[in-house]
């Protein structure tokens, strides 16, 4: 693709799409293990029952669960970046700040995995949260074409998605970040798994012990 598309948004291909993927696989390592797994330790396995029974509330293990799953996140987060820099990508100083940028974006994501996994009844639920929720936000991130070459008001709804939030921040880290914009930007970030970590605790609470 990088022979056929020159430049996008005013990047190389190869920096604008490696860049990008790496928002990409911290949405796929956080939210999908985080609804899945969660279900499945409830439902099928039992173990969050075993580990309340020990002196631990639902508030811990929703917190433990949620930063396991982002540490994982701030690891694999990285791997298209590395991809990215043997096709080309030149590194940059900023880059370093791409595990904690991952790491924040993938707490958020897991918070919302464990809330939906709390919240279903079946696991055949996730497939709508899927095709309804993450799908449509993976593809207006900005990860494959810049907001810029949307109708005003997608790009106003971009604003909104986390996701978007977490491709921006990421591309700054490799090509200069961009003072209180970014700021701004890891605080929507910050703000995201905030709410969903408090979500998640309710969803659970809910879910094990009412």
């Amino acid at each position: 693709f990088g022979a056929l598309v020159s430049r996008v948004g005013g990047y190389d291909y190869v920096e604008f799409v490696g860049t990008g993927t790496v928002a990409t696989a911290v949405l796929f390592s956080s939210a999908f293990p985080a609804m899945f797994g969660t279900f499945i330790k409830y439902q099928f396995q039992r173990t969050y029952d075993a580990i309340l029974a020990a002196p631990v509330d639902t508030e811990e293990l929703v917190t433990a669960e949620a930063l396991w799953v982002a540490t994982r996140a701030g690891v694999y987060g990285n791997v298209p970046l590395l991809v990215a820099l043997v096709f080309g990508l030149d590194p940059a100083w900023g880059m370093l700040a791409v595990p904690l940028i991952a790491f924040v974006a993938g707490f958020g994501w897991a918070c919302f995995g464990i809330a939906i996994a709390g919240y279903a009844s079946s696991i055949e639920n996730f497939s709508y949260v899927i095709s309804a929720v993450l799908t449509p936000l993976f593809l207006v991130a900005g990860t494959f074409f810049p907001l810029s070459e949307l109708p005003r008001w997608a790009q106003i709804a971009g604003n909104f998605n986390p996701l978007h939030h977490c491709v921006e921040l990421v591309r700054h880290a490799a090509f200069g970040f961009d003072g209180w914009v970014d700021v701004a930007r890891l605080g929507a970030l910050v703000l995201f798994g905030l709410v969903l970590w408090r979500v998640a605790i309710h969803a659970m609470t809910r879910k094990l012990v009412d």
